[in-house]
Order: C-alpha cells, then sequence, then structure tokens
C-alpha cells in the first residue's frame, strides 16, 4: 500500500489502484492504462509567496502561468524546481505528485474542466502506479479553489 491509497483509504475513498509500464507523460500514461488520455488529469507543483501549492489541470491542457498566478494571488508564482520537489515530496517521484492537498499539506486550485469529468486518474506518487476515481469523491471534504488554470494547445483547438 502507498502512502496515497493509504490516504485515500483513512477517507473512505473508493478507489481502483492500476498499475502499469513506467510512463514520463500522460499522454504515455494514459495508454498503459488502457484509459482515455481526456480521464487523466496532472498536478503541477507551483511555489508561491505563501508556499507550495498544486494546480490540477487536465493532462491534455497546459497550465497557464498567468492564470495560475491570478489564482493564488502572487504574480511572481512559479513552477517548483525539481530541487524544491525533491525537498518537499521525497515519498513521490518527479512528475508524480498526487492531487491531494491535505495529504501534502499545501492547498489545492483546481481546472474547471477537471471537475466537469465523472472519474480521474491521477499518478499515485509513482510512475508506475496511478489511482482512478469519482471525482466527487477524491475533493469531497478537501480544501480545493476550482479557477480556470489551463489553456488548449493551439493543436488541439478545432477553432483555429
Amino acid at each position: 500500500m502507498s502512502v496515497v491509497t493509504a490516504h485515500l483509504e483513512g477517507r473512505g475513498v473508493t478507489f481502483e489502484v492500476i498499475r502499469h509500464a513506467q510512463t514520463l507523460t500522460t499522454a504515455d500514461e494514459a495508454r498503459a492504462m488502457g484509459v482515455a488520455p481526456s480521464e487523466v488529469v496532472k498536478t503541477l507543483v507551483l511555489n508561491t509567496v505563501s508556499g507550495l501549492a498544486l494546480a490540477v489541470v487536465p493532462a491534455a491542457r497546459r497550465l497557464d502561468m498567468r492564470l495560475a498566478q491570478q489564482a493564488v494571488g502572487d504574480r511572481h508564482a512559479r513552477l517548483a524546481s525539481e530541487q524544491e520537489l525533491a525537498r518537499e515530496f521525497p515519498d513521490h517521484e518527479l512528475g508524480a505528485v498526487p492531487p491531494l492537498g491535505a495529504l501534502l499539506g499545501v492547498s489545492v486550485y483546481v481546472d474547471p474542466e477537471v471537475m466537469d469529468r465523472e472519474t480521474v486518474v491521477f499518478a499515485a506518487g509513482s510512475h508506475t502506479e496511478s489511482v482512478k476515481v469519482q471525482t466527487g469523491d477524491l475533493f469531497q471534504g478537501a480544501s480545493v479553489t476550482v479557477v480556470p488554470l489551463s489553456r488548449r494547445d493551439r493543436a488541439d483547438d478545432p477553432d483555429t
């Protein structure tokens, strides 16, 4: 049992663990698990004046740093460095931080598109294990701020 699954069990959340080949991108993660890329969310860690914060966005979208800075109220907010991630989250592999603010002791900002999904899949602290969970269950009882954080890539935008 991982720290992530123990945390979810402790909250009474029903989830499915999906073990898969090592992946380094969310697109590869979706393929390895046999799920639609639209189900996968990624968690990015922001370094803000108030401390670290999580930004949760659909895997197929890009974090809009300007929107993230507005959301956290810090125009100097930036992505956390690999060194900061390794120091602050030693139980989680780089690029596999879960969207669990209560577990990590940080604020969570969630893009509205994530909340529109019935279920989500996210990296559970490693590049070989992910968790599938009902979106409402994942964030139920958690202190999250739902705010626009992402933008569509031009290549993914049918209007361009």
